[in-house]
């Protein structure tokens, strides 16, 4: 989960995209999504953000903080883009000037691979999230590509739906209905279905990816999760956030509280990730913990929509600080587990996380989830990796560079690693 930059909260940030305008009449004006109600198609020069930061192709605010000071990405790609939305009641998406949500992205370069890989946006971001950190190195290598807002994004996604849980259970659905439709797409523009079709992701994009292998695996090869959030029946972030949220403000005065240092030690707060807990505390943590919280349990607040921010604690009912998972009722249980994860992958999976990850720390999530899955029998379709200094996002290294590295390199070793691993008797697409 994440916001867009290490100085803005993004969420608050609004950006309004021009339409898309083919870049040259032919083949991409005849492209048609299956199931979209709206398309709008261009023959693209360059399909990386090198050239889409200038068509306005891509949204940079949506993948801003993402990756570390100075990347850098390939670049010269021409092919075709796609964007448009399937049909939706929501309009937390403003994009193009759309206002319409279940939005995406799909980019077929001119070179293929024969490949296909299917992403999620980390975090409340929406559909071009991706593209510097996935998008790019994913066309670099020939691979066709598509993207999904998700169906909701944004800091009210508990707004769409009728039940608690909604939201988060039409992510699923949004990424299932895109990939079925990026499959037929690429049939008709290649003149064949893709060989081979992975699903990847950071953070919520990375649970997106667990929960494909889990319950829809007819549709993937494989699938590569990063940091990866993971619900669970023990309430995931809801368990993990709200100690945080209670230490950290006696722990930031000087001199630190040992107390308070030893309380994040104890809620798996990695040891070295504390000059991160700053921004989180200002940006995330807390911000998070009331929109999942509105998301899954909106009885807890009465009336208020979203909780009250950064509210102290001992403040009183209703305070996200104070927030106890475990004491809650049945019902908050009951829609947790319609979104939690079981660990009964059924494809080949690699998880990368990073050690001083303080969002979604190891000893919480990436562990538990390596667990599950041993537990459900499928420890030989997973492959789970921890990178020393990674952090929840690699712009986070801005923050500590004597202790925090990017993650990117091992993202795209760990594709490499899962070309072979899934496609022994092919050449990878290196």
């Amino acid at each position: 989960m994440h916001l867009r930059s290490l100085a803005v909260a993004p969420l608050l940030l609004a950006t309004v995209l021009a339409v898309p305008a083919a870049a040259r009449p032919g083949t991409a004006d005849r492209i048609r999504v299956p199931g979209a109600e709206h398309t709008v198609s261009a023959r693209l020069s360059d399909l990386t953000t090198t050239g889409t930061r200038l068509t306005g192709h891509t949204d940079p605010t949506d993948w801003a903080g993402l990756e570390a000071p100075h990347t850098t990405t390939p670049s010269g790609v021409p092919g075709v883009q796609i964007d448009g939305y399937f049909p939706d009641t929501s309009t937390t998406n403003t994009d193009h000037g759309w206002n319409h949500d279940s939005q995406f992205v799909i980019r077929l370069p001119d070179h293929w691979n024969g490949g296909l890989v299917v992403a999620g946006p980390p975090g409340l971001r929406k559909q071009y999230a991706n593209d510097r950190i996935i998008s790019d190195q994913v066309l670099a290598r020939g691979y066709a590509y598509a993207a999904t807002d998700k169906g909701n994004s944004g800091p009210e996604i508990y707004k769409d739906g009728d039940r608690p849980g909604d939201a988060i259970m039409e992510w699923h659905r949004r990424v299932t209905e895109l990939t079925v439709a990026a499959k037929k797409v690429t049939a008709r523009h290649y003149g064949h279905r893709p060989r081979f079709t992975y699903a990847a992701g950071l953070s919520a994009g990375g649970y997106l990816v667990r929960w494909q292998l889990e319950h829809r695996p007819d549709l993937y090869t494989g699938g590569l999760d990063w940091n990866a959030l993971t619900f669970t029946t023990d309430g995931g972030l809801l368990k993990t956030l709200p100690p945080a949220l209670r230490a950290y403000p006696r722990y930031a005065p000087l001199p630190h509280d040992e107390s308070a240092h030893a309380a994040m030690l104890a809620a798996g707060y990695p040891e070295g990730s504390e000059r991160q807990w700053e921004w989180h505390h200002k940006n995330q943590w807390d911000l998070l913990q009331r929109v999942i919280r509105e998301e899954l349990d909106p009885d807890y607040d009465g009336p208020t929509e979203g909780g009250t921010p950064l509210c102290p604690a001992g403040t009183g009912p209703g305070c996200d600080t104070d927030y106890d998972f475990a004491s809650r009722p049945r019902a908050v249980h009951r829609a947790v587990e319609r979104i939690s994860l079981t660990g009964d992958i059924r494809r080949q999976l690699i998880s990368i996380q990073g050690t001083l990850d303080a969002l979604t720390p190891p000893t919480d999530f990436g562990d538990v989830y390596h667990r599950m899955v041993t537990d459900a029998g499928r420890a030989a379709l997973h492959r789970y990796t921890k990178v020393p200094g990674g952090a929840h996002t690699d712009g986070l290294v801005a923050l500590d560079t004597e202790h925090v590295r990017p993650m990117l390199g091992d993202f795209t070793a760990a594709l490499g690693e899962l070309e072979v691993w899934t496609r022994p008797t092919c050449a990878t697409s290196s």
